[in-house]
């Protein structure tokens, strides 16, 4: 289980085939991978995955076809944000997350907001419909790792479309900084709201 506050960004230094998924190295901050252990959970964009391998400032997994086929951004070379799995006597800063993306999304747009005295900058993201259910006002959403709060939702036939306020702290401290009109997203929804909305169906 994660939070959606990002630890750390690092930096996938290299993506090599294996198999029909791929090998990744990822470089992180010194001193980042002091507290973490063979086996263990790292979030990367969003995405939990196992540390398979140590060595120095970085560390490996591996990552299927299946994880390439429902996520973005763990195939290639750049920054990613990192999270390491929460303990159970850990703040809870953000709100529960399992690191299991539910959908890919795109950004429609992403501009400062005009007059704002605190420099937040506002994020529009077109959610795939399937989402729309999880979705709420003032509901969260995880977007490639990052735990944000839901502004505002419009219901289309093909998707849904949130606003989210993203303030200069996570813009500085995340990957969301880079994002730009037409970038994909990963995202999670709140895992209350999954459940909510199950048993609803059941009954």
């Amino acid at each position: 289980m994660f939070t959606g506050i990002i630890t750390a960004v690092g930096q996938i230094a290299s993506a090599q085939l294996k198999g029909d998924g791929l090998h990744l190295v990822v470089e992180v901050p010194a001193g980042y991978l002091d507290d973490v252990a063979l086996g263990d959970s790292i979030a990367i964009q969003g995405a939990c995955m196992t540390a398979t391998q140590f060595t120095g400032n970085t560390f490996a997994l591996d990552i299927s076809r299946e994880s390439l086929n429902k996520t973005v951004g763990l195939d290639k070379v750049g920054p990613v944000n990192l999270e390491k799995a929460m303990r159970l006597n850990d703040r809870l800063g953000g709100h529960l997350v399992s690191g299991h993306v539910d959908g890919v999304g795109k950004v429609e747009h992403f501009s400062a907001v005009a007059n704002d005295a605190y420099g937040s900058w506002l994020l529009r993201i077109e959610a795939p419909k399937q989402l729309a259910p999880f979705l709420a006002y003032k509901g969260s959403i995880v977007v490639n790792g990052v735990s944000l709060t839901v502004n505002k939702t419009e219901y289309s036939a093909n998707a849904c479309v949130l606003d989210i306020n993203v303030i200069p702290h996570t813009l500085e401290n995340t990957t969301l900084g880079k994002l730009q009109q037409g970038d994909a997203v990963n995202l999670e929804v709140d895992l209350i709201a999954r459940y909510v909305a199950r048993m609803l169906k059941l009954n």
